[in-house]
């Protein structure tokens, strides 16, 4: 399963990002890539760890990490280090899989879900869609400004030849606290449904209480 939660930036974040990305300082980020992975990645990654990077990260993360679309699907136990990519013409990200672990500021994280939030307008660029193979079906995704792509980091995936403009986007991965993915759809499912009782019921409501408890219940049983 995977999901595209729009607006997660709003206008104003966006325009200050692009500032940011505007002063930020560039590397290959075949860098940080696998070995068999840094041999088909064609793109540059800012350095986030100082002076303009890290004023963009604040923004981001925050961000991502309130979005409440987000924190119910993925059931964040932990987040990555963020990775900011600038993908220009013939640029691109041949078909891969994400390592297992990713490293965040103190110890790593496994790598359960992964995300991509786009960062350029997509009639900006041509090409650059993120490419994800699941289930046997192929989804081809160009997501809006300010939206994020999440995705069960086990896929195979690929950004696909940028051919005019450039493409800008975080990428990061997320350790759940609800290691299985069905489980986590059955919590999302559940979230959504006392989200939707919640327009009609009181908060302590029968029917309220009695999926609060539900939903308490199955994060003991299945938590790590």
């Amino acid at each position: 399963m995977f999901l595209t939660i729009a607006g997660v930036l709003d206008p104003e974040e966006l325009q200050d990002i692009r500032k940011l990305m505007a002063r930020a300082s560039w590397a290959s980020g075949a860098k940080t890539a696998g070995a068999a992975a840094r041999e088909v990645k064609r793109n540059l990654q800012a350095d986030l760890s100082a002076g303009s990077g890290r004023a963009l990260k604040e923004i981001v993360m925050p961000a991502l990490q309130a979005n409440p679309v987000l924190t119910a699907f993925a059931r964040p136990a932990a987040w990555s280090d963020l990775l900011l990519s600038r993908t220009e013409v013939d640029g691109g990200y041949g078909t891969h899989i994400d390592n297992p672990f990713m490293t965040k500021e103190a110890g790593r994280v496994r790598t359960d879900l992964s995300f991509t939030l786009f960062l350029s307008d997509p009639e900006t660029y041509e090409g650059g869609e993120l490419v994800v193979e699941l289930a046997g079906v192929t989804h081809q995704v160009k997501a809006e400004a300010g939206d994020v792509l999440v995705y069960p980091s086990t896929t195979l995936h690929h950004v696909a030849t940028v051919t005019s403009g450039t493409r800008y986007a975080c990428v990061g991965w997320i350790q759940s606290m609800i290691r299985r993915a069905d489980q986590r759809e059955i919590m999302f499912d559940l979230s959504n449904l006392k989200a939707e009782l919640g327009q009609t019921h009181g908060r302590n409501s029968p029917e309220i209480i009695s999926i609060s408890k539900t939903i308490a219940n199955l994060t003991r049983m299945w938590a790590e």
